[in-house]
């Protein structure tokens, strides 16, 4: 045997097993880790509806948005840089610095009152930490699981979800006793605790690789080939408008004569919902193909949309917004847990983070525009018409499932099968 190939086969021999217990464990820690950073970004709506009724009421929607636009599109943004710390020296140097920095960053943004004061402190600080706690539980759990990856990420993406269901009613809860700053305290003690244990959770199963610290940064294999061009297409449109519901769904139940409580609990009837959207569909494809089932999901996010909230626009009914919160919280669940096992079917499991991280940079450009976007056409609309912001936000949806479709048909004819 060659010599290079002598040297893959004992690093592959030096490696823990697949899965086992250290697996399962940093499986826990990535739950943690997302349930405080994606999952707490899920609570958005409930701030965009605070601000614009107190604090920062001078300010339109769409400026306020840019706060969470900044927050959602840092968390991607630094990908690259993450990514390539990570397969270098591993999960430490990230994870422990950037989990501070989000506590610091909402302590901070409990003594903010002007508009720069929150947009440094809840925009730009907490979406820098919750970027690199978001990558490093994203690799490492890409590295434990690869037989069972789409049911793994899936469950350590469910705890987005259920951080999406329990943040958005744990600060309407303690904004009504404690005020906003004290609610804002109170949840950085809860993520501080739960972050702790998730630093002592998560762990890469590759061992740091120091001598790569002088390989590229950006893994253009995503851009220069067909197919992982169209699939880095597909999740762009995708996510260019997933966060329009969750952002603006509260504000317009409420244009429409819904109780402040409804109007909050439905961004937690979206994400409650995504929590089986989350683990059944990765499970699902796990058999039949990742890329299968993320095309589908896309197309069912776009039908969802398009049948189910754009009438509400025109027909406000309770049963009908509760209906359109569970469905479309199932179905677009299961998007950004099939990220991960897609994007690795083009590189290898020692280049994960950054095949991952320049992946993550190109969706962090659809985060930046997608919530202003929305808001500049609300804004357009006179601030109460909400279907121009629907009709964008469903052909979105629908134009990435078309990008989707050709790549997932491109990869099933280069393998010769269709479960891809």
């Amino acid at each position: 045997m060659p010599p290079a190939k002598t040297e893959e086969a004992n690093q592959e021999i030096a490696l823990p097993p697949e899965e086992g217990i250290q697996g399962w464990i940093c499986l826990g820690g990535s739950f943690f880790s997302l349930f405080c950073t994606y999952g707490f970004l899920s609570a958005i709506g409930v701030f965009q509806t605070n601000y614009k009724e107190s604090r920062l009421k001078q300010y339109d929607p769409s400026e306020i948005s840019w706060i969470f636009t900044l927050e959602l599109s840092l968390m991607w943004a630094l990908g690259p840089v993450y990514g390539h710390v990570l397969d270098t020296y591993g999960s430490a140097p990230v994870l422990y610095p950037c989990s501070f920095l989000c506590v610091l960053s909402l302590c901070m943004t409990s003594l903010a009152h002007e508009y720069y004061q929150i947009f440094l402190a809840q925009g730009l600080a907490f979406g820098l930490g919750a970027g690199g706690v978001f990558t490093t539980a994203m690799v490492c759990t890409g590295q434990w699981f690869i037989r069972r990856r789409g049911l793994a990420v899936g469950i350590a993406t469910s705890g987005a979800s259920l951080g999406g269901v329990i943040f958005p009613i744990l600060l309407d809860q303690l904004i009504s006793k404690v005020g906003f700053d004290g609610a804002v305290r109170y949840t950085a003690l809860f993520i501080g605790v739960l972050l702790v244990l998730a630093c002592l959770m998560v762990r890469a199963r590759l061992p740091p690789n120091k001598s790569d610290k002088n390989s590229k940064w950006f893994d253009l294999t995503l851009l220069k080939k067909k197919q992982p061009l169209l699939l880095t297409l597909g999740c762009f449109f995708s996510m260019w408008s997933m966060w329009g519901p969750f952002d603006y769904l509260s504000s317009m139940a409420k244009n429409s004569g819904f109780s402040s409580s409804l109007s909050v609990y439905l961004i937690s009837m979206i994400t409650a919902a995504s929590i089986p959207g989350r683990v059944l569909p990765p499970y699902l494809a796990d058999r039949i193909g990742h890329l299968n089932v993320l095309t589908a999901c896309s197309f069912l996010t776009a039908a969802s949309i398009f049948c189910l909230w754009l009438p509400f626009n025109y027909h406000p009914s309770h049963a009908g917004i509760i209906v359109f919160a569970l469905v479309y919280g199932f179905v677009s669940g299961s998007i950004v847990s099939l990220f991960m096992p897609c994007v690795a079917k083009v590189g290898k499991v020692e280049s994960l983070g950054r095949a991952f991280g320049t992946f993550q940079l190109m969706i962090s450009i659809s985060c930046l525009t997608g919530l202003p976007t929305m808001g500049g056409i609300l804004n357009q609309q006179g601030g109460a018409d909400f279907s121009g912001l629907e009709v964008f936000a469903g052909v979105s949806a629908f134009v990435g499932s078309l990008f989707l479709a050709a790549s997932t048909y491109l990869l099933s004819k280069a393998r010769g099968t269709w479960k891809v």
